[in-house]
C-alpha cells in the first residue's frame, strides 16, 4: 500500500534540474562570491596548476603521474609501477579510497566541493567563462530567451568555441597522463597525418569534455557520479557538512520576509529572512534549507550568499555554515568516534605497509623460468644440462649495462645464447635464452632449486630462484 509522501519531504521526489513535466531545467546559478569562494579559487587554481603540469613533471627521470593502462605502466608521485608491482598499486588505490571515505565521513563531500575536477573545471574554468561572456544570471537568462538575433548567435558562437578550445587542450592533457607527456609534445611536434588513430581519439576525449562542460554539466555530480550516493551509508549526525541552523533560522514562527526595525526574536520569527539568495546561487539548484540532499556538493557558495544577507541586514553571520546535526540541534562540539578512529587506524596500517613495501621493492626484477616441455641433457664428463628463458625488467631511468648471470647456491655453469653480456634498457625489459650446466654429483635430488645472481659488470642487482632437473638415479 503507497503512503503520500510528507509535505516537508516532497522535495525528495525529484531533483532541481528536472522541472514537473520531467525535462531538463537549465540551471543559472548567480555568481558567488564571498570568502569561502575566494579560499575554494585559490585551492582550484593550484589544482588546475598541478592538474595541467602533472604529466610533464619528471621526478628521477619519471614522469610524476602516469597511468598507461594499455601498456600496464604507472607511476604515482614519481614512483614507477610494473605489473609485477599490482600489489602495491592496489594498495595504493585502496588507501586513496580509505582516506576519502574518513573525509566524508568527518567533513562530508568536501572533496566534491574543493578537490573533484569535475567541479574544479566547471565552476572555476567554464562557468566563469560564461559569466565573462554572457553576464551574470539575470543576463544569461534573457539571453536564453530571447530570440536568435545577432547579438545571441554571437555570444554563443564564442562560448561555444572558446569551451571546444577548452575542451581540446584538457583532452590533450588528459593523453599525456595515458601515454605520457614526452609521447605528447612528441605528437605535437610532428605531422598529425602520422598518428590519425591518435588524433581521432583525442578528438572523441574533446568531445566527451566537450558535452559534460557544455550540457551535461551538475548532472554528473547527480546521476553518474556514485560518490554522493555513499553518504546515506558514511554520514551521520556528527559529520560537519554544509549545513543550515534551522534551529536559529525558523525561530519559534518560522522564516520570514525581513522587515526594517523589528525585532525579530521578540516576535518569534527566526533569522531566515526567505530571500531564496541560497537556491538562486546553488549550482545544482537545491534548497539547503530542506536539509542533507544527495545533490548538494558542499561548494559553500550558500554560505557566502547567506552570509552576505545577514549582514546586510544586520543579523549575525553562520545561519548557513560548516556545521554537523548534533552542533545545531544540541550544540554539541566535533569529537573523534570510534568509527573515525577505526578508519583513521586503518588508513595508518595501510599508509605503513605501502611505504614498508615500497622500500623493499627492487628497481630490477628477474625471472629464470625452465623451457616449457623440455627436459634436461646429458652432456659429457657427467654435465646435466637444463634450458632456461630470462626476463630483466629494469624500473630506473638508466640503462643498466653489462649484465650476466652467476649461480650462488651450486658449482655450476650459465651460458647465454648470445654468448656475451647484454643490456637492459631504461624502464624496458630484456629477455632470452640461456642454459645451466652442473656436474651430476652436486645435485642431491631429481629437482634442484637454484639461487641466481643477476650481475651489472661486479655488482650483485638482483637474486632469483629457479628449479634445475636431473636424472633421478642422481639423487
Amino acid at each position: 500500500m503507497m503512503t503520500e509522501t510528507p509535505k516537508n519531504e516532497q522535495f525528495r521526489d525529484s531533483i532541481g534540474t528536472i522541472d514537473k513535466a520531467g525535462k531538463r531545467s537549465w540551471v543559472f546559478p548567480k555568481k558567488p562570491s564571498g570568502k569561502f569562494y575566494k579560499y575554494r579559487s585559490y585551492v582550484s587554481y593550484f589544482l588546475l596548476v598541478f592538474f595541467l603540469s602533472s604529466p610533464f613533471i619528471k621526478i628521477n627521470g619519471n614522469q610524476f603521474l602516469l597511468f598507461n593502462v594499455l601498456e600496464r605502466k604507472f607511476n604515482i608521485f614519481g614512483f614507477p609501477f610494473w605489473p609485477q608491482d599490482f600489489h602495491l598499486l592496489v594498495i595504493s588505490m585502496i588507501i586513496g579510497v580509505v582516506f576519502i571515505i574518513l573525509f566524508t565521513v568527518v567533513f562530508g563531500r568536501i572533496f566534491c566541493g574543493w578537490i573533484c575536477p569535475q567541479t574544479i573545471f566547471l565552476e572555476m574554468v567554464f562557468r566563469k567563462i560564461e559569466y565573462w561572456i554572457e553576464g551574470d544570471r539575470g543576463k544569461q537568462i534573457r539571453l536564453n530567451k530571447q530570440p536568435w538575433n545577432a547579438e545571441k548567435i554571437r555570444k554563443k558562437v564564442l562560448k561555444w568555441f572558446v569551451f571546444f578550445i577548452i575542451s581540446f587542450l584538457i583532452a590533450n592533457v588528459f593523453l599525456a597522463y595515458l601515454k605520457g607527456g614526452d609521447v605528447l609534445i612528441n605528437y605535437i611536434t610532428s605531422n598529425p597525418l602520422n598518428n590519425v588513430s591518435t588524433l581521432i581519439s583525442l578528438l572523441i576525449f574533446t568531445g566527451v569534455f566537450y558535452f559534460i562542460f557544455t550540457w551535461f554539466r551538475e548532472q554528473v555530480c547527480i546521476i553518474a557520479c556514485p560518490y554522493g550516493r555513499l553518504q546515506g551509508v558514511l554520514l551521520d549526525n556528527k559529520t560537519i557538512n554544509v549545513a543550515y541552523d534551522y534551529k536559529r533560522g525558523e525561530g519559534e514562527k518560522g522564516r520570514a520576509k525581513f522587515k526594517k526595525n523589528e525585532d525579530r526574536k521578540a516576535s518569534g520569527k527566526g533569522d531566515c529572512i526567505d530571500c531564496k539568495q541560497c537556491v538562486v546561487v546553488c549550482p545544482t539548484n537545491i534548497d539547503i534549507r530542506n536539509g542533507t540532499q544527495l545533490e548538494c556538493v558542499n561548494c559553500t557558495a550558500c554560505i557566502d550568499e547567506c552570509d552576505h544577507m545577514m549582514e546586510s541586514v544586520g543579523l549575525p553571520k553562520g545561519l548557513i555554515r560548516y556545521a554537523s546535526e548534533d552542533n545545531i540541534a544540541k550544540k554539541k562540539p566535533f569529537k573523534l568516534t570510534a568509527r573515525i578512529k577505526g578508519y583513521s587506524a586503518v588508513l595508518f596500517i595501510l599508509i605503513g605497509v605501502l611505504v614498508g613495501m615500497l622500500f623493499l621493492r627492487n628497481d630490477v626484477e628477474a625471472t629464470i623460468l625452465r623451457l616449457p616441455g623440455q627436459l634436461y641433457q646429458h652432456k659429457e664428463n657427467n654435465i646435466i644440462s637444463n634450458v632456461y628463458t630470462f626476463k630483466v625488467i629494469n624500473k630506473t631511468t638508466k640503462d643498466i649495462n653489462n649484465v650476466n648471470y652467476k649461480i650462488l647456491s651450486h658449482k655450476g655453469t650459465i651460458k647465454l645464447v648470445s654468448d656475451h653480456d647484454f643490456i637492459v634498457p631504461k624502464q624496458g625489459l630484456a629477455e632470452g635464452t640461456l642454459f645451466i650446466e652442473l656436474n651430476a654429483s652436486v645435485l642431491t635430488d631429481d629437482k634442484e632449486e637454484l639461487e641466481i645472481g643477476v650481475f651489472s659488470g661486479n655488482k650483485l642487482i638482483e637474486t632469483t630462484k629457479t628449479n634445475f632437473l636431473g636424472p633421478r638415479s642422481y639423487k
